[in-house]
């Protein structure tokens, strides 16, 4: 009887605090789905970060792969507010940067 009654108030506590975290995000003005690619994006933006080191490395195919997921980074960044990713700025700015030049040299190269 003790269990189920302490399985139950565990229950209420992780249903309480997910809504919580909704409230939050709804606060925020931000919607889960968007939260939630954010998440993704995150990932994708430290995988892309070590790919940016070497851009000039990178064949046509794998610069294409690479603008690719990140205009995928960037959009789910942008619907985020700065405040919530401002600690990944850094990894932002430098795979940016590298976009832009391989925009470039793409640019020039037709």
């Amino acid at each position: 009887m003790e269990l189920m009654i302490i399985v139950y108030l565990l229950l209420f506590i992780i249903f309480g605090l997910i809504l919580f975290s909704i409230m939050q995000l709804k606060l925020a003005g931000m919607k889960i789905k968007d939260f939630w690619s954010f998440i993704e994006a995150n990932q994708m933006l430290d995988k892309l970060y070590a790919f940016s080191k070497k851009y000039e490395k990178m064949s046509v195919q794998e610069q294409v792969i690479f603008l690719m997921e990140a205009e995928k980074v960037f959009n789910a960044f942008d619907k985020v507010p700065k405040m919530v990713w401002e600690e990944e700025y850094d990894k932002y700015s430098d795979v940016l940067d590298t976009y832009k030049n391989i925009k470039v040299l793409r640019w020039v190269s037709n």
